[in-house]
């Protein structure tokens, strides 16, 4: 079956059209993994996608479908619970109506999550310079799920709801990738045996918001939730994120539904967004997250040498470690407090677990290298 371009896409039909058109070729069977953040420009691809499933004979329904959505462990508080509660209504529906369809919500490690490294191992918050979040807590959870089903199934489509009109940068990212000869799909740039489709390239801003408050989604209710959401945050999300090139979209100003943690930015205009309507719940994450900037560079806070005992001089100027044992253990104590204050779990018991256990290891081999 000849692919639709994209170029010719003008109206929702038309990329109702390429979706089935997509998914009935028969020149590859390659299940589809919907990447579902739980923004606007997401959720519009997965209504699309549902509607393309259902209007399908059920007989023509084989190509297995995978919503994928991501949960770094540190998101912003409102924005997880909408997602998850989304992606849970998606797949409720697509069990009703007998669709080829399962998600699944990827996490980090507990070895590489943001408190393990930040408070277990010391790792300085994450600035423009030193991003060590990106790839841990997104990049590898949902890169994973995408190279276990590409190596179950010989290769995987991954459908992201990436527009050009986004920001310049993701355009010209978007634009540097070739789609293979005579089809919508591109190589993904880092993942083996991984292509992406990106079916809603060409629309405006304005496009996606009209469409969602003119129509509900067809796993029911309707989008007014999403768009509250928007509302109240003036917010744009940070996207599901697959490789470094895309890392840029995630901790920048014009990105605003992240994690609360994030000291990329300069201020997290989602929270107090969230805040400034009365949702004050959510102001000792604020001033937490402030507080972490803060003490970053803080001397008194940071160890000479590096985790592996090393010193680095870098141009004539000593480069601190991480923060030292008992800034870890202030940074633990003040979490906690928080937590308290704000009366939902912040940091999981194992987690915490962990970090003691990390802390004894790096008093043991700091006792080690000082007596040797």
């Amino acid at each position: 079956m000849t692919a639709i371009p994209i170029h010719v896409v003008d109206t929702f039909d038309d990329i109702r059209e390429m979706l089935a058109a997509e998914y009935l070729d028969e020149s590859q069977s390659y299940p589809w993994i919907v990447a579902f953040s739980g923004g606007k420009d997401s959720t519009l691809v997965a209504h699309l996608v549902f509607e393309t499933l259902i209007d399908l004979p059920p007989s023509l329904r084989k190509r297995q479908l995978f919503f994928v959505s991501n949960d770094t462990l540190v998101e912003s508080p409102l924005v997880v619970a909408h997602m998850r509660q989304t992606l849970e209504k998606i797949l409720h529906a697509a069990a009703i109506y007998k669709l080829p369809v399962s998600g699944q919500v990827t996490t980090p490690d507990l070895k590489e999550t943001f408190w393990t490294l930040l408070i277990g191992k010391g790792y300085p918050s994450p600035n423009r310079n030193m991003r060590w979040c990106t790839d841990r807590l997104k990049i590898q959870p949902t890169s994973k799920f995408i190279l276990d089903k590409a190596a179950e199934n010989g290769a995987a489509i991954i459908i992201l709801g990436v527009r050009k009109d986004e920001s310049a940068t993701r355009k010209a990212s978007i634009e540097s990738h070739q789609n293979i000869s005579n089809s919508n799909l591109t190589p993904h740039g880092s993942l083996p045996n991984a292509f992406v489709f990106r079916p809603i390239v060409d629309l405006s801003t304005d496009d996606v918001w009209e469409f969602l408050a003119s129509n509900n989604p067809p796993w029911g209710g309707t989008h007014d939730s999403l768009i509250k959401l928007y509302r109240e945050a003036a917010g744009g999300e940070c996207p599901i994120v697959l490789s470094q090139d895309e890392a840029p979209g995630c901790g920048t100003n014009s990105s605003r539904f992240g994690c609360w943690t994030c000291t990329v930015v300069n201020k997290d205009k989602s929270l107090q967004g969230f805040v400034d309507v009365g949702k004050t719940e959510f102001q000792p994450l604020i001033e937490f997250r402030d507080w972490l900037v803060e003490i970053r560079n803080l001397p008194e806070y940071r160890q000479v040498e590096r985790r592996n005992g090393t010193v680095t001089i870098k141009q004539g100027k000593h480069i601190p470690g991480p923060f030292t044992i008992e800034a870890r253990q202030m940074i633990l104590q003040r979490l906690l407090d928080v937590q308290t204050a704000y009366g939902s779990e912040l940091i999981s018991q194992e987690e915490v677990e962990l970090i003691k256990q990390i802390w004894a290891q790096d008093l043991i081999q700091t006792y080690t290298r000082k007596n040797a």
